[in-house]
């Protein structure tokens, strides 16, 4: 890749993060495929905070709501992604306590529901043993999987 200048640089990610929001970390990681300066990576950085192009806290909340509701994953898998992108548990913590369990459960019980159509189980146990290592999977606490599936039978099929 040819090496672009810190102007170049700085235009190019305002013109992105323009159009979507991104975190500081996904920055960080342009310029240095860039092959920047260090110094240059600090300057874009501190334009990119300063004008709010680049807000974590921001990003973390948007990020959040995309992957619960509808992606359909729970909070640990959230985390995890956010863990990656170097999103500091200061800043996402606060965004998780502001979601309510019922939004899990909302997200939770059509995905169980459905998965439970194409699971092949010998009982009870086993169904639900699949259904709970399948929630797992996609990051959702064993409180609200025993939820769901204490009452996954009191749903009709149609209501989904």
């Amino acid at each position: 890749m040819k090496p672009i200048s810190e102007q170049q640089a700085l235009f190019k990610l305002t013109k992105l993060c323009s159009q979507s929001e991104h975190c500081s970390q996904e920055m960080l990681e342009k310029m240095k495929k860039w092959e920047l300066e260090e110094d240059a990576i600090a300057r874009n950085m501190e334009y990119l905070i300063r004008e709010k192009y680049v807000d974590d806290s921001r990003f973390a909340r948007f990020f959040i709501n995309d992957k619960i509701k509808y992606n359909k994953w729970g909070r640990k898998k959230v985390e995890q992604a956010l863990y990656l992108k170097h999103i500091s548990k200061d800043i996402s913590d606060p965004i998780f306590e502001e979601i309510d369990n019922k939004l899990y459960l909302d997200v939770l019980r059509p995905i169980l529901q459905s998965k439970r159509k194409s699971i092949k189980a010998k009982n009870d146990y086993e169904l639900n043993m699949k259904l709970t290592k399948f929630a797992m999977g996609r990051g959702f606490s064993m409180d609200l999987i025993k939820k769901c599936l204490n009452h996954i039978d009191d749903i009709p099929d149609n209501d989904f």
